[in-house]
C-alpha cells in the first residue's frame, strides 16, 4: 500500500509553500456545470444586476446536481470546479478563504479570474497576520503561538502580501477585500480607541481604488468611532450573520452599512449551532436542513435596499447557514425577485 499523501504545508507570513511529493493521478471526468431548470435561469435573470450571491467556497463534492453534473472529489473541484461554478445563473461571486491562512500570488489569482465571466467577482479575505493582534495557541501558529503580532494592521506587509496580488491578479474581478479581525480580546488591541485609530491609520496608508471591506466578530467594537473611522476612509463595514454579534439590522445602522461604497454580507452560521455541530448536521450539504426564513427575509431587504441606493452587494452563504450553500442562494435570489416585482407593482400603482 502507497504511503499517504502529505499535505502542503506554508510558510505563516510569506505564504511560500512546499509541496508535498507527487503522485500518479487517475485520469478522471472534467467537471461541468449542472443543467439548470428554465425556472432557475429566469431567477438568474430577474436578478438586479449589482447583487452578488455566492457561497464561501466553491469545493464540495455534495452539490453535484446543484452545481456540477457530476460527483468529483474536492482535490478535483478545488481544481476543475470553480469554472463550472460560475456557470450557475444565481452565483455571481464567491469566497476565497484560503488567503486568510496564508497569501497567494498573483498569478494563483490570475488563474481564478481566467475561470470566470466578466461580470463575476470574487470576495477575498486578507491574510489574518494582519488583523491579529496576538496570534492564538494554536498549535499552526508554530513558534509565534500566543506572541504579540507585529504585522498587525501593518500597511507595508498587507500592501506588499496581500492588496498588490489581489489587484494584479483578479484584476476588474475583484470584489471586496475583507480584513475580518477575529474574536479577540479588547485588551490586546489596547481598547476599542486605539483600535479605531490604528484602523484609520491603516486604511489611509493603502493604495485607493480597491473596495475594502472590514468584519469584527467583537460587539464592543461596533462604535460610532469605528463607523467614523470607515466612512472617513471608504471602506465597508461587513454584516456578519454570526451567532455572538448583533440583529444585521442593528449591525447596520451602527455602522451606516448602506452609506458605504459597497454592501458586505457574509451568512455563516445559525443562532444556535457552532461550526462543529453545524457540519456534522449538515454535510454533505446538499439540502436546506434548518430554514431560516427570517434571515433570509432580512439579507433580501439588505440587497434591495443596496439595489435602490446603486451600491453593488456581497452576500457570500455557508453551507453551516442552513445546510447548503447554493440553495440558500437561490432561496434568497427568489426573495430578492420578489421585493423586486412588489416594489415595480407599487411603482406602477403610484402612477396610475
Amino acid at each position: 500500500m502507497s504511503a499517504p499523501r502529505r499535505p502542503a504545508q506554508f510558510d505563516l507570513f510569506t505564504g511560500a509553500v512546499e509541496e508535498p511529493p507527487a503522485t500518479s493521478r487517475r485520469r478522471t471526468q472534467p467537471v461541468g456545470p449542472a443543467e439548470p431548470s428554465d425556472g432557475l435561469r429566469v431567477l438568474g435573470e430577474q436578478l438586479p444586476q449589482g447583487v452578488y450571491l455566492g457561497t464561501s467556497s466553491w469545493t464540495f463534492p455534495g452539490w453535484t446536481g446543484l452545481v456540477y453534473d457530476h460527483e468529483a472529489s474536492t482535490t478535483q473541484l478545488a481544481r476543475e470546479g470553480l469554472a463550472a461554478y460560475a456557470h450557475h445563473p444565481v452565483l455571481r461571486t464567491v469566497g476565497i478563504d484560503r488567503t486568510f491562512y496564508a497569501p497567494v500570488p498573483a498569478s494563483t489569482f490570475a488563474e481564478y479570474a481566467q475561470q470566470v465571466p466578466d461580470g463575476f467577482r470574487f470576495l477575498v479575505k486578507a491574510h489574518e497576520a494582519c488583523t491579529l493582534a496576538r496570534f492564538p495557541v494554536h498549535e499552526r501558529y508554530g513558534a509565534h503561538r500566543g506572541q504579540v503580532n507585529d504585522r498587525f494592521l501593518q500597511a507595508a506587509y498587507a500592501v506588499d502580501h496581500v492588496v498588490a496580488p489581489f489587484l494584479e491578479g483578479l484584476g476588474t474581478k475583484a470584489g471586496p477585500l475583507v480584513f475580518q479581525f477575529p474574536p479577540q480580546d479588547p485588551a490586546a488591541l489596547s481598547g476599542a480607541g486605539r483600535f479605531v485609530e490604528r484602523l484609520h491609520a491603516f486604511f489611509s496608508a493603502l493604495p485607493k481604488g480597491p473596495l475594502y471591506a472590514v468584519e469584527v466578530r467583537n460587539e464592543e467594537l461596533l462604535t460610532e468611532g469605528f463607523a467614523q473611522a470607515l466612512a472617513d476612509t471608504g471602506v465597508s463595514p461587513v454584516l456578519a450573520v454570526w451567532a455572538h454579534m448583533p440583529p444585521v439590522a442593528r449591525q447596520a445602522k451602527l455602522t451606516r452599512a448602506f452609506e458605504a461604497r459597497s454592501v458586505v454580507v457574509r451568512w455563516m452560521l445559525p443562532p444556535n449551532l457552532g461550526y462543529e455541530e453545524a457540519y456534522a448536521r449538515y454535510a454533505p450539504f446538499n439540502r436546506l436542513v434548518d430554514e431560516d426564513a427570517g434571515t433570509r427575509d432580512v439579507l433580501a431587504r439588505v440587497c434591495m435596499a443596496a439595489v435602490r441606493r446603486e451600491r453593488p452587494v456581497f452576500v457570500t452563504i455557508n453551507n453551516k447557514a442552513e445546510g447548503s450553500a447554493p440553495l440558500s442562494a437561490v432561496r434568497l435570489a427568489e426573495r430578492v425577485v420578489s421585493y423586486k416585482e412588489e416594489g415595480s407593482q407599487r411603482g406602477v400603482a403610484h402612477a396610475t
